[in-house]
């Protein structure tokens, strides 16, 4: 029963659509735009930096706000405290890619995936923010340094589970190490048309107020 809350509580704070909320302020539906999707690297290159702040700023705190409250919540129950959190977490990815009231069009969950590393594991968050600001840094691929990101996080989640930092008990690890295969796997699948540009050489960089599909 708790997972089944914690997914379905995720799922209403992700959608929360910050760039689309935005975007309508400024009279604008911003998934008519750039790429089409209502996250931060399109708001950025459509609207701006202070656009593309808001709204990262606005999906992270959706994913890690209800995330530390599980936190808070189970705190006395630690084998299980982790797990729910994947729960919460994943729960917030899919109502921001997939909110139903705009016809299932959302973005493409790495800001909310960041706000779940965070809450998880402060040397996780870490490690993931020097290599996507290296990778950006040195590429200018959004896409490659969410990547990368995504598969940083379900390798170190799955080693550190299995040695038992994250106190999952045995009998739990397949559960856990699905959630975390789930949520990587949501940011390999919303990217695989950037996966398909990056292949052939043709992956939009970074920019800035452009409006360039990405």
């Amino acid at each position: 029963m708790e997972r089944i809350i914690c997914l379905l509580a995720g799922y209403l704070f992700g959608l929360i659509q910050s760039g689309y909320f935005y975007g309508r302020a400024h009279k604008i539906d911003i998934r008519n735009h750039g790429s089409g999707n209502s996250g931060t690297t399109n708001a950025l290159r459509v609207m701006g930096a202070k656009a593309g702040a808001v709204v990262f700023l606005g999906d992270f705190l959706k994913a890690f706000l209800p995330c530390m409250a599980i936190r808070l919540i189970f705190r006395e129950q630690p084998a299980m405290i982790y797990l729910l959190i994947l729960y919460t977490g994943f729960g917030v990815i899919l109502g921001h890619n997939y909110p139903f009231y705009l016809s299932f069009k959302g973005g493409k969950g790495i800001a909310a995936t960041a706000g779940l590393i965070v809450a998880l594991d402060l040397w996780l968050m870490l490690l993931c923010l020097v290599t996507f600001v290296l990778i950006v840094g040195v590429t200018r691929y959004v896409s490659l340094g969410s990547l990368v990101v995504a598969t940083i996080l379900f390798v170190w989640l799955v080693l550190f589970a299995a040695m038992g930092i994250y106190e999952v008990p045995p009998v739990l690890r397949p559960e856990f190490y699905i959630m975390a295969g789930l949520i990587s796997g949501q940011a390999f699948w919303r990217h695989r048309a950037n996966i398909g540009r990056l292949m052939h050489g043709t992956e939009n960089k970074l920019s800035v107020g452009s409006g360039k599909k990405g």
